[in-house]
């Protein structure tokens, strides 16, 4: 008897693929494994034989193959049409079986893994006939009732933890071996293939430009349906070191390529996309996290200055405080958002260089230089965006048409807010609490056509009037995401050193120097935002202490001042170093979600504001940033973030999150007063008003 074997079904409609698809699939792991593979057409007794050809399958080749021991089976003759030979199966290291039913609830207890090989019915019909036409045409129209028969009342797809669209382009293969890798059951089988990925080998190019980075956003990725792009839009010439440094670098990935995969995780449940092929795994998002990242898998490129060197970018939503001790909360958007960027472009704006980073695969070679005449291009752009009137003015101009203003909405009036200050209060004075950081959202309708509001031409404006070292755009399909952020939540070195910047106190700016230096005077001197300033750090030095090196948390700046395009902020530095061996995504996990955004303590709190707020946040409060493959990690708070939500047909819901903390000095007005100021960047750039009333 051997041991049990790894078993995967490959399951699907006659026609999609299955049976190529396996054979291929089984070349590639026979690289590294013994390998059996079983074909259900040949055991169905006949063409009406579907149900007992399964019955067949299950208890003489699946039973067996499960303890380790060889299957004999009946062969079916379908010459003769009738029992046909014995034959044997031995068990293997990994065993395939495919045909229509291998995943039949009979035979789920026995499997290891189900993918759903999926095309379309011209498609599959097509196939079909192509390979067996003399024989199954006749038949089609008889099989394909029985496989309807037997999906109305068994969802193998619903079930599946793989599926793939079967293009017969030859990439199904290698996607859903991709796919596999994130199966818990399937994974320890495939150590040389997981070997081979972390084998992988940067490519990087440096080039002497500086491009204009929206411009070159949108050539290299702007088809793209999942996009981000990390965006200092805060020029870092004149900054402080500290601010100058949080704007030096911008990131530009989709997830393209050999490499790319998108990520999506809601409740408790995870779907990664690559290429073709989908896998969905149950757990917690940190956990899934911790499984992909946090090994130094890539190392930076001799002289390259940037921690990212490729890996997972995107965001991570409010709700995730499910599992860092907050309530189980659904909100209407993914949990996390991310894509796998197998290339992407780093601008370093310190010094002026654009670096193009791709893995090595047969496509990277063209993607250079599809990159580097991107680069160019852009640059060039930019050059021309610096010149004269005159020579603007003799430039083509085009024009484009204005959408509506969209009237936004308050999910509290200000009567509720002010009301639930005082409640946040109450909480405050019985000791429940020392700081609550209270939340409303502002949502809008866009409707379809030029009257509503593209969110990529509504980022460019908003980057350009609101400019912040933690801007970002990110696209994952029809959700888009565009944030001003000017708050890093965590920033995790590849060598473990850890910094977190929390922003607590906010003042407006003014268009008069004199008045404008009162307003940053007054903050800098408030007793009231010094106190919620420090609140935050105490809580977050004792977050980083989780996982950091004994006596290695300090507070290198306390309550400065920093000033933005529309608001001054009261801004400090917590750093750390992580202890070695320790699980990154645990260390991200005990910092989030990010204090400045609940208040302290943080897990009673944020169970206030579960009852104040009575709705989730989404994407606000949560984080944005990146997961490099060297373990790097840096990551903003998603705040000044408008989120907009397709609706179907061209129309989408708007929405942004604004917020401030509640002290047991607070007044209700001037809370209110805080998240009119907070919101004005995103409004100002759509030409919205707060909402009255």
């Amino acid at each position: 008897m051997s041991p049990a074997p790894v078993i995967i079904a490959i399951d699907g409609r006659s026609g999609s693929g299955k049976t190529t698809l396996a054979i291929e699939l089984a070349a590639r792991l026979r690289e590294h494994h013994k390998v059996s593979l079983f074909h259900l057409e040949d055991i169905y007794p006949g063409w009406n034989g579907l149900a007992a050809g399964i019955e067949r399958y299950v208890t003489t080749v699946l039973s067996p193959l499960r303890r380790g021991e060889n299957a004999e089976w009946v062969s079916w003759d379908w010459a003769r049409h009738y029992d046909g030979e014995t034959r044997t199966t031995r068990p293997a290291e990994i065993v395939l079986v495919e045909g229509v039913g291998a995943a039949a609830a009979a035979a789920v207890p026995l499997l290891d893994a189900v993918i759903w090989a999926d095309s379309s019915d011209a498609d599959r019909r097509a196939r079909a006939l192509a390979r067996d036409g003399d024989t199954y045409e006749p038949f089609w129209d008889q099989w394909a009732a029985q496989e309807a028969e037997w999906l109305a009342a068994d969802d193998v797809p619903a079930r599946a933890d793989v599926h793939v669209l079967n293009l017969a382009d030859g990439t199904a293969p290698d996607d859903v071996l991709q796919a596999l890798q994130y199966l818990p059951a399937v994974a320890p089988a495939l150590l040389p293939e997981l070997a081979a990925r972390r084998g992988l080998q940067l490519l990087a190019e440096r080039v002497e430009a500086r491009p204009e980075a929206g411009r070159l956003f949108a050539a290299l990725f702007g088809g793209s349906p999942n996009a981000v792009w990390l965006d200092s839009s805060l020029d870092p010439a004149g900054l402080a070191p500290e601010a100058a440094e949080r704007s030096r670098f911008s990131i530009l990935a989709d997830d393209g390529g050999r490499f790319g995969q998108a990520v999506r995780h809601s409740s408790g449940r995870t779907r990664v996309s690559t290429g073709q092929a989908t896998v969905t795994t149950d757990g917690p998002f940190f956990r899934w996290l911790d499984g992909v990242w946090g090994r130094r898998v890539l190392r930076a490129p001799e002289a390259y200055p940037c921690e990212f060197t490729l890996g997972w970018l995107g965001y991570l939503g409010y709700e995730l405080k499910r599992e860092t001790g907050g309530n189980d909360v659904t909100a209407a958007t993914p949990d996390a958002c991310l894509i796998f960027a197998g290339r992407a472009v780093v601008l370093d704006h310190a010094e002026g260089t654009a670096w193009l980073l791709t893995l090595d695969a047969p496509e990277a070679g063209d993607w250079l230089e599809t990159a580097r005449t991107a680069v160019t291009a852009a640059a060039s752009a930019q050059v021309a965006a610096h010149a004269s009137p005159a020579q603007r003015a003799s430039a083509p101009q085009t024009s484009a048409p204005q959408p509506t203003a969209p009237r936004f909405a308050a999910r509290d009036t200000e009567a509720g807010y002010k009301a639930k200050v005082t409640e946040a209060q109450r909480e405050i004075a019985e000791g429940n609490t020392y700081e609550v950081c209270l939340t409303t959202v502002l949502t809008a309708a866009s409707p379809a056509g030029p009257q509503g509001v593209d969110p990529w031409p509504a980022y460019l404006d908003l980057r350009r009037r609101n400019p912040a070292p933690f801007a970002s755009f990110l696209r994952f399909g029809g959700l888009a995401v565009a944030s001003t952020s000017p708050e890093r939540f965590l920033q995790i070195a590849a060598d473990g050193r850890m910094r977190a910047e929390p922003i607590k106190g906010t003042r407006r700016r003014d268009t008069d120097p004199g008045t404008d230096a009162a307003l940053r005077e007054e903050l800098e001197s408030s007793a009231k935002d010094r106190a919620e300033n420090i609140m935050i750090v105490d809580l977050l030095r004792n977050d980083l202490s989780h996982f950091a090196v004994p006596g290695s948390v300090a507070v290198s700046r306390l309550c400065a001042i920093e000033s933005y395009a529309t608001v001054h902020q009261m801004v400090s530095t917590i750093d750390a170093r992580l202890r070695p061996g320790m699980p990154r995504a645990e260390a991200v996990a005990a910092c989030f979600p990010a204090g400045s955004m609940t208040g302290a303590p943080k897990v009673s709190t944020m169970a206030i504001l579960d009852r104040l707020e009575a709705a989730p946040r989404g994407v606000y409060s949560g984080a944005i940033g990146y997961f490099s493959l060297n373990g790097a990690a840096d990551l903003a708070v998603a705040i000044r973030t408008l989120v907009v939500s397709a609706l179907g047909e061209g129309a989408a819901e708007l929405s942004l999150g604004v917020g401030g903390a509640v002290t047991a000095d607070s007044t209700p007005q001037e809370e209110y007063d805080e998240i009119r100021t907070k919101a004005f960047g995103v409004l100002s750039a759509l030409g919205a008003g707060f909402p009255t009333g």
